[in-house]
């Protein structure tokens, strides 16, 4: 149970993790998640037992899928940073030059319905399709294209002398995605997983419905992971990992009360994706992992403002994030333990 004085750092389970393996958790949160991520990264890096490239299992979906390329691609940070203020020089200029041609809002879909075969499959089966899965059936196909996303993990790859296609594809990175056709979440690395360049996955990992048009794999459609779970920290349940960090952009255990209303129902919303974090994280204690759990405070939601794919607050949300993980870091060693 969360302690009453909330702060942005909670930590679950025992005080101290058993000796095991370590695993990162890089959650949903679009353009400025992506940017408060990176800055949370900074604070983090001290608590881990190794460097966050090294850590022997990383879970990224959506906008944490990018940042789970670059670690395992082994990415400077100070180029990660760079690439985040526009600054990116070399292999990656190509994609920030890319990137600065993508506006706040998506650009006119097209008129017909996202996927037919998941609209059906709610309907016939509607106990296997969550309804805020079989909901992204109905939004219109999207047109966007990731020309930006893939340009970046494709100089990744090449920064990273890596072979062109599964390389990365060892167990140890897990992107998440979903079948657009079936509702159903695949983690492309992992064990079993339909083969993928980690370009392709990076950009199915990413591709909001609605938005962009839905990437295809094998045949198969697949649309962003953070249409099924924000952060897909469930999914750690069965695994040997003993202790989980999680950033998730999309949560927020630190609230405020705004006064404006469209910011009143994001938080509405927040705290809902909130409560399912929290669950999933006690689950995980319950089996004797220890989850700390790090997500954007009142300064930084007024930093994002309600449209997180807004990247004209992505330098001034990563700036703050730099400052404000590393306080509800500290706050959190200052009040440990601070959830059961």
């Amino acid at each position: 149970m969360v302690a009453e004085v909330a702060v942005a750092a909670v930590v679950f389970g025992p005080d101290r993790a058993r000796r095991g393996r370590t695993g990162l958790v890089l959650g949903a949160g679009g353009v400025l998640g992506a940017a408060w991520m990176t800055g949370a990264l900074a604070g983090l890096s001290d608590r881990l037992p190794c460097a966050a490239a090294d850590v022997d299992l990383i879970v990224g979906t959506s906008a944490g899928s990018v940042l789970a390329a670059a670690l395992r691609c082994r990415a400077p940070f100070e180029e990660m940073v760079a690439w985040q203020r526009g600054q990116a020089t070399g292999l990656l200029r190509e994609s920030a030059a890319l990137a600065a041609h993508d506006g706040p809002l998506p650009p006119l879909p097209r008129w017909r319905f996202g996927s037919v075969p998941l609209a059906w499959a709610a309907l016939i089966t509607p106990y296997r399709v969550p309804p805020w899965v079989a909901a992204s059936a109905w939004l219109p196909h999207g047109r966007g294209q990731h020309a930006a996303l893939r340009s970046l993990v494709t100089g990744l790859q090449v920064a990273s002398g890596g072979p062109p296609s599964s390389w990365w594809a060892d167990g140890r990175t897990w992107i998440a995605a979903v079948d657009y056709d079936t509702g159903q979440r695949v983690l492309f690395g992992r064990d079993g997983a339909p083969a993928a360049s980690l370009p392709d996955a990076v950009v199915a990992s990413c591709s909001i419905p609605g938005w962009y048009e839905p990437a295809v794999i094998g045949g198969r459609r697949y649309v962003d992971g953070g249409v099924r779970s924000m952060t897909s920290l469930d999914v750690l349940a069965g695994s040997d990992v003993q202790d989980i960090y999680v950033l998730a952009p999309m949560a927020s255990t630190e609230p405020d009360h705004p006064l404006r209303p469209h910011l009143r129902m994001e938080r509405r919303l927040r705290q809902v994706l909130t409560v399912v974090l929290v669950r999933q994280a006690k689950v995980l204690a319950a089996r004797g992992k220890r989850v700390t759990v790090l997500t954007p405070g009142p300064r930084d939601l007024a930093a994002m403002g309600i449209n997180l794919m807004d990247p004209r607050r992505r330098q001034d949300v990563l700036e703050l994030s730099f400052r404000t993980s590393a306080e509800a870091l500290a706050a959190l060693d200052r009040a440990a333990p601070r959830a059961a």
